[in-house]
């Protein structure tokens, strides 16, 4: 497990602080990364997802100024320094820069109370989330600050409302995300993982089996979400897909946004919409013209109406495969929690083999795993894990493993050979994270070190 302690990472940070600022912070607030540990790129499809928060975290320390600057710094000598004038907040969505990240859930805080003028403040920032890496390191950040500018301002929000703003406000840097991850950095409490259901936001414990621990393993391949535009075809070809079926099942198709819309719309069962999709969509990937066809509009308005800038000139949408990932796999996640609450004697087993299908499903349905995820999850499979599936986005970043606790030590050291120390040396040794974790708690404020 990795060994997180409050009170001496505060006073390395107040250290650091006062070697930058020549001054003390006020106050510190630190905000979890997560693990999902089942319900892949559902949640911006309004389905359920089951995360954890690991242990790992975004930490920054927080002193607020008179002036109205914000000068952001970050322990990490690859991440620059910032600074800008705190009522004129300016994201660049082009670039994916560290500080666009706190910069959106300050935005977010002030946005929601209509502020214009904010004081200033000085930041530092600190973290162990591994970056790229599909544990959530930016939205740890957002939701970081904005708990950082709703403390400096004295205001009060529900963990709910924070997660909600935070949701909304990382779309500033262009991530059509759900909300899962700002959900879970807020609503986790140590020792269990969560349920995290959507409209309305909410949150339900789910007991994960003692006999068996959650194995996070880094590919060492990094994705970042926002740089690439694979995460927002997908979103798009999940929209377009709830809009074709709508249309064919006769629904009014034009304001509906989501897949569990038309589900919901239809009042019908998730493996009842699993089999809509089989009679409604064909494999064969859609162009736009088809899609035009099909809603019985124009290029034009398709471009305009419905596709977003970054997804204008796509050529090929493939909706049947999508949709019927999205369907199957919120499936997954209901008999995930159903599973952990009968608790059978088998219980790991049967948990492990809906974390293979969810890769199964990721990997050839949403093709959002990469050459490197696949040879891992394989690697944690043949060495013990009973289930093994990529976490976060995909397109790199980490394996989620389900290993029977007694298996613990010699399946970390397995898989740190065959993964890690590869004769070709091509890993940087920083970029290994294999590590044991537990759900942790979710985001706080510490007033002093």
């Amino acid at each position: 497990m990795s060994s997180y302690s409050p009170a001496t990472e505060l006073l390395k940070l107040k250290e650091m602080f006062n070697s930058k600022f020549g001054s003390i912070p006020k106050f510190y607030v630190r905000a979890p990364g997560r693990v999902n540990i089942i319900g892949e790129h559902i949640d911006y499809c309004g389905y359920s997802v089951l995360p954890m928060a690991i242990e790992q975290d975004v930490l920054i320390a927080v002193e607020p100024v008179k002036t109205y600057t914000l000068q952001l710094a970050n322990t990490n000598p690859l991440y620059p320094d910032f600074s800008t004038s705190a009522n004129n907040i300016q994201i660049d969505k082009t670039k994916p820069l560290w500080h666009n990240y706190f910069l959106c859930g300050l935005k977010g805080i002030q946005e929601h109370f209509g502020l214009s003028n904010l004081t200033g403040m000085n930041c530092l920032v600190d973290g162990n989330i591994p970056p790229s890496s599909g544990l959530s390191s930016s939205s740890a950040l957002v939701c970081c600050a904005g708990l950082v500018t709703l403390t400096v301002l004295g205001r009060n929000l529900s963990k709910v409302e924070l997660a909600e703003i935070c949701a909304k406000s990382e779309r500033y840097i262009g991530t059509e995300g759900g909300g899962m991850d700002q959900s879970i950095s807020f609503l986790a409490e140590e020792g269990t993982a969560k349920l995290i259901e959507f409209s309305p936001l909410r949150a339900t414990d789910v007991k994960l089996p003692s006999g068996a621990v959650f194995v996070i393993a880094n590919s060492c391949v990094e994705m970042n979400k926002a740089a690439t535009s694979q995460f927002n075809i997908r979103v798009m070809e999940c929209r377009l897909a709830a809009k074709l079926l709508a249309k064919y099942k006769n629904l009014q198709w034009d304001n509906v946004l989501r897949l569990d819309e038309v589900q919901a719309k239809l009042g019908i069962s998730l493996e009842e919409m699993l089999l809509v999709t089989e009679d409604a969509l064909h494999p064969e990937p859609y162009n736009p013209e088809e899609i035009c066809r099909c809603l019985g509009i124009s290029l034009e308005e398709l471009r305009t109406q419905i596709l977003s800038p970054n997804t204008q000139d796509v050529l090929i949408f493939k909706l049947y495969q999508r949709a019927k990932h999205v369907y199957s796999e919120a499936a997954r996640v209901l008999q995930f929690k159903k599973t952990c609450e009968e608790a059978p004697e088998n219980m790991v087993q049967l948990l492990g083999e809906l974390m293979n299908q969810s890769h199964m499903s990721c990997r050839d349905m949403y093709e959002c795993s990469c050459p490197e995820l696949d040879q891992l999850v394989d690697i944690c499979r043949k060495l013990g894990a009973q289930g093994s599936r990529l976490t976060g986005a995909g397109w790199g970043g980490c394996a989620v493993s389900i290993v029977p606790a007694d298996k613990l030590p010699g399946f970390l050291a397995n898989v740190h050979k065959a993964y890690y120390q590869r004769s070709d040396g091509s890993l940087a040794p920083e970029k290994q994270s294999l590590f044991a974790t537990k759900p942790g708690s979710g985001a706080l404020v510490f007033l002093e070190a």
